[in-house]
C-alpha cells in the first residue's frame, strides 16, 4: 500500500512539474502605441499556447537599439524575440546573428509589400517579420490651412511648407507653425533630415565612399532645417523626437508634422487626437528633386541566433505579425487602429479603407520609396534614410548630436557640419573604406 502511494505521489509530482514546464519568451520591443497594443493582446497568444509565457522589455527607441546591438553582437542570449528595423536586419543576418523567419503557406509571405519584404530580407531569405512599415508623409491641421488660405499640393515643397508655416504659427495660442524632429540619434533626428539632404540633391557618401556632409546640399538643407524650426516650432525641439511631437500635435499644438505615416492612425483617432477630424494627410516635402524625399522602414520581429527557444519564438513571431493578428487589432480596438504597412490585404480590406482616411497617402509613400535609388548623385550604399553599412550606426549617431546642437543654438551649421564631416571620415578610413 505504501508502494503504490509513494507511486501516486511521484506521478503527481511529475505532473505537476510537466504542467509549469513553460517556455519564457523574452521579448525586446520599443515603446510605440502598436507594440504597446502588441503586449495587450499578448493574452491571446499565451491562452492559445499555454506553454508560451511571454515577457516584455520594453525601452524607449535609442536605448533599444543599443540594448539589441549589443545583446547580439556578444551573443548574450538576453532575448528571444527582437524588435529590429531594415538597417540591422540585412548586415545582421549577413553575420549570421539572426535565424531566418520560417514561414509557412498560412503566414502567406507573397501577402507582404514587395518594398518591405525586401528591406528584410538577405539572400532572398526574409530574416525579420514586419510588425509594421512606414514611409514619411506631412500630416497637417486643413482647418489652419483653409483659415489662411493655403491650399495643400498633394506633394509639396518644402518652400509651400515654409510659407504655410509662418502664416499658421500662434505661439502666443499655443498653436506652432510646424513640428519636426530634433532628438539626437540616427533613427532620430538623423532619418528625417537624411531625407531633407536627398531632396536637396545630397547623399551621405559619393561612389568612392567618402562622406560628402560639409556639402552644398546638406548646409542648404540642414540651414532650412534649423531656420524654419527657430522660427516656427515648438521650444525644446532639439530633445523631440516621434512620441514627443505626437503628443504635441494630438494635444493641437503643431501645424503640421512630417514624419512616419504609422502617426496617421493615431492622429486621426478621436480617442487620441484632439484635432482627429481637422487632419489632412500629403506626401513628404520635395526640394530639387523628388528623389528619398520620404524614408522606408519596417519594425520588425526578429530571432537572434543565440536564443535557446527558437521554436517558440517563431511561433510568437509569425502570430503577431500575421493577417489574425491584424484582424484581432480591428476586432479589439477597430480598423483604423490596426499596424499598417506591411501586407496588400490590408490595403485591399474595404473596411480599412473606410475607417482609414490616411490609407492611399500612407499607401503610395511606401510603394513610392526606393532604398536602392534615393540620391540624385549616384551613391554606393542601400537606404533612404541611412546608409546600409555597420559604420553607419557610429556615424549617424555623432552626426545626429551635432544637428541637436546646431538646432538648439550650442554651435553652428557650418560648425556641425565641419565636426560631422571629419568624424565621418575618420570612421571610414579606420574602416578601411578609403585612405
Amino acid at each position: 500500500m505504501k508502494r503504490f502511494l509513494k507511486t501516486g505521489l511521484m506521478l503527481a509530482m511529475l505532473g505537476a512539474g510537466l504542467a509549469h514546464a513553460e517556455t519564457e519568451l523574452v521579448i525586446a520591443t520599443v515603446n510605440n502605441d502598436h507594440m504597446i497594443e502588441m503586449q495587450k493582446l499578448g493574452h491571446f497568444f499565451e491562452e492559445a499556447h499555454p506553454d508560451i509565457k511571454l515577457k516584455w522589455v520594453t525601452l524607449e527607441e535609442g536605448t533599444l537599439r543599443q540594448r539589441v546591438t549589443t545583446d547580439i553582437a556578444t551573443k548574450g542570449g538576453q532575448f528571444d524575440v527582437m524588435t529590429i528595423g531594415m538597417y540591422e536586419t540585412p548586415i545582421w543576418a549577413k553575420k549570421g546573428w539572426l535565424k531566418p523567419i520560417a514561414t509557412d503557406a498560412a503566414y502567406d509571405v507573397d501577402d507582404l509589400l514587395p518594398a518591405i519584404r525586401d528591406g528584410l530580407s538577405a539572400d532572398s531569405k526574409l530574416y525579420a517579420s514586419p510588425f509594421y512599415g512606414e514611409s514619411s508623409m506631412l500630416m497637417y491641421r486643413k482647418d489652419l490651412a483653409d483659415k489662411v488660405g493655403f491650399k495643400m499640393p498633394d506633394q509639396p515643397t518644402w518652400v509651400q511648407v515654409k510659407e504655410l508655416a509662418s502664416k499658421i504659427n500662434d505661439p502666443k495660442n499655443g498653436v506652432y507653425g510646424i513640428c519636426l524632429r530634433g532628438k539626437p540619434g540616427w533613427g532620430d533626428n538623423m532619418a528625417l533630415l537624411t531625407t531633407m539632404v536627398n531632396t536637396w540633391g545630397g547623399q551621405w557618401f559619393d561612389m568612392a565612399w567618402k562622406p560628402q556632409i560639409d556639402s552644398k546640399p546638406w548646409h542648404e538643407a540642414v540651414s532650412f532645417y534649423v531656420d524654419i524650426m527657430k522660427n516656427y516650432g515648438p521650444p525644446g525641439a532639439s530633445a523631440n523626437s516621434f512620441n514627443e511631437n505626437l503628443a504635441l500635435f494630438n494635444a493641437g499644438k503643431c501645424g503640421m508634422w512630417v514624419d512616419a505615416t504609422i502617426a496617421a492612425s493615431f492622429v486621426s483617432n478621436p480617442k487620441q487626437s484632439k484635432v482627429a477630424d481637422q487632419v489632412d494627410f500629403a506626401q513628404a516635402p520635395t526640394a530639387v528633386t523628388p528623389k528619398g524625399a520620404n524614408w522606408l522602414w519596417a519594425w520588425a520581429l526578429a530571432v537572434p541566433a543565440s536564443s535557446t527557444k527558437n521554436d517558440a519564438a517563431q511561433t510568437f513571431v509569425k502570430w503577431a505579425t500575421s493577417k489574425d493578428y491584424i484582424n484581432l487589432v480591428a476586432k479589439e480596438a477597430g480598423w483604423a487602429s490596426v499596424p499598417t504597412g506591411t501586407r496588400k490585404s490590408t490595403y485591399a480590406n474595404p473596411e480599412f479603407v473606410k475607417a482609414a482616411r490616411f490609407a492611399p497617402a500612407e499607401e503610395k509613400a511606401i510603394s513610392t520609396a526606393n532604398p536602392h535609388d534615393s540620391t540624385l548623385p549616384k551613391s554606393p550604399y542601400v537606404g533612404v534614410q541611412f546608409a546600409a553599412i555597420p559604420e553607419f550606426q557610429a556615424i549617424g549617431v555623432a552626426v545626429g548630436q551635432q544637428m541637436s546642437a546646431a538646432l538648439s543654438g550650442k554651435v553652428t551649421v557650418d560648425q556641425a557640419l565641419k565636426t560631422s564631416q571629419t568624424a565621418a571620415e575618420r570612421e571610414m578610413t579606420k574602416a578601411g573604406y578609403y585612405k
